[in-house]
């Protein structure tokens, strides 16, 4: 399959697995939430939780997969990877827009992800990172086509993933600093007290989101997407 065919299907699988995201979650939030989404959040069942869970890794699993199998190279792999990534996720939130009116605006709350804890974050802030996404995966794609180049080099992945540790610090760190607030990790790793922590953990009240850790991480992604952007590349 040519390029442009293969980037029209992963863009329409990504798009409708986006539509697919959102359903589910519009379902979940009539059954919790049936007066609107807010902070704090109701109690779900445990069950539910560990559903949650599955279905998120399963996400990751398809998304990788398309990048897998897309790509021929590590870096090809990767492109198609984050590129239906950012798709997905953008038009997650477009389709939750257009059946629900959420989010109300772009720096509404909004709970990102589970794995490993949970990601918390205003909406503007992962379609930031949609964004950069595609134009990194449109930068290595378009590299492809030059014969035999480095499309990203060690130096440029040691900084996207430093960027993302980073960004991912800025959604997790104030949600880790509440619960360790409250329990040591000998504590949350027993089991038999995952109600109360859980019970203790849907008290969480996001006030403010830490922008300086997260403006860093784009600012080393922007840093990587203009170094890949200005490189030299020779047919």
């Amino acid at each position: 399959m040519k390029k442009p065919a293969l980037c029209i299907w992963i863009t329409l699988l990504s798009i409708a697995m986006g539509l697919f995201e959102c359903i589910v979650v519009i379902y979940l939030r009539k059954l919790y939430y049936p007066g609107g989404f807010h902070f704090p959040l109701a109690i779900a069942d445990s069950d539910v939780i560990a559903f949650e869970l599955l279905r998120e890794a399963a996400t990751l699993i398809i998304l990788l997969s398309v990048g897998f199998i897309s790509g021929r190279s590590l870096a090809e792999r990767f492109g198609w990877f984050i590129y239906s990534f950012a798709i997905w996720d953008i038009f997650y939130y477009i389709f939750l827009k257009i059946l629900i009116g959420w989010p109300e605006s772009w720096m509404t709350w909004d709970i990102l992800f589970l794995i490993p804890v949970t990601w918390i974050g205003p909406v503007i802030a992962p379609v930031i990172n949609s964004v950069t996404m595609i134009i990194l995966a449109w930068l290595i794609l378009e590299k492809k086509k030059c014969s035999n180049a480095v499309i990203i080099n060690p130096f440029e992945w040691i900084f996207l993933i430093t960027g993302a540790l980073i960004v991912i610090t800025s959604y997790t760190i104030d949600y880790i600093q509440y619960i360790f607030r409250a329990f040591p990790l000998s504590y949350l790793t027993d089991p038999a007290n995952l109600r109360q922590v859980t019970s203790f953990a849907c008290s969480y009240v996001p006030e403010h989101f830490p922008w300086w850790i997260f403006i860093s991480g784009v600012l080393i992604h922007t840093g990587v997407l203009t170094s890949i952007g200005l490189r030299k590349f020779h047919k």
